[in-house]
């Protein structure tokens, strides 16, 4: 499949954004299990693993992740393991999209606990 390169108007979805804040942190570690676990440990958040592999392949189509596939392992009856990295693409993106939640939750607080 041929990825599309980044653009400046290209916005990353929550659900992305979460999908690369696992990843990151999950380091060389990160394939569709773990990071499905990493997400719903702490975001708190029942995800299917379908979903997951579909915002995975779209990020890697947008050129935010790459991915390559382990050796096969017994424990997994002989299937390999799909792993995923974020590239400096993504890694921007995501960047962009926290400041962005950052500035517009600063001073949110004291609204909040009116509503």
């Amino acid at each position: 499949m041929q990825s599309r390169r980044n653009s400046k108007n290209e916005q990353l979805g929550e659900f992305e954004s979460l999908v690369l804040m696992a990843i990151l942190r999950l380091g060389g570690d990160a394939y569709g299990v773990r990071i499905h676990q990493e997400i719903e440990q702490r975001a708190k958040r029942r995800v299917s693993i379908g979903a997951l592999y579909t915002t995975l392949e779209r990020l890697e189509n947008k050129g935010y992740v790459s991915s390559w596939v382990g050796d096969s392992t017994p424990e997994r009856g002989g299937r390999a393991k799909k792993f995923f990295k974020v590239l400096a693409a993504g890694a921007s993106a995501l960047r962009s999209a926290y400041s962005a939640t950052i500035e517009m939750a600063r001073g949110i607080e004291p609204l909040l606990e009116g509503a």
